[in-house]
């Protein structure tokens, strides 16, 4: 796995920061979809807690904080463009604010 100290070329946007899909580890699910700038995927990596820069609050989250909810980091895969992160986890918890599993329980109505 990918240490802290041996960070891969990554392609931030101009505001330092990179999406993250967040992906069940166990099943498959998507559960929801952050930032990260290059501080919060050293601190991911070495906690082992997936943490994210909250562009809200201008500042560093790692999720389960204040919760409990945590995400525990099993691998991080970079796109073919190296401008997106897939992040694996074990979700301690609802993934989503609301106490949703995923933040993906919506479903888009087409008409």
């Amino acid at each position: 796995m990918t240490t802290a100290n041996d960070l891969p070329d990554l392609t931030y946007d101009a505001s330092g920061l990179i999406p993250a899909i967040i992906q069940d580890d166990a099943n498959n699910e998507i559960l929801m979809v952050a930032y990260m700038n290059a501080e919060s995927l050293r601190m991911t990596l070495d906690k082992g807690l997936v943490t994210f820069w909250s562009r809200s609050r201008q500042e560093l989250w790692t999720k389960g904080e204040t919760s409990g909810n945590f995400l525990r980091l099993v691998s991080i895969r970079k796109d073919c463009d190296a401008d997106a992160l897939l992040v694996r986890a074990e979700p301690q918890g609802p993934a989503c604010h609301t106490g949703e599993r995923s933040c993906f329980y919506r479903e888009l109505n087409q008409r």
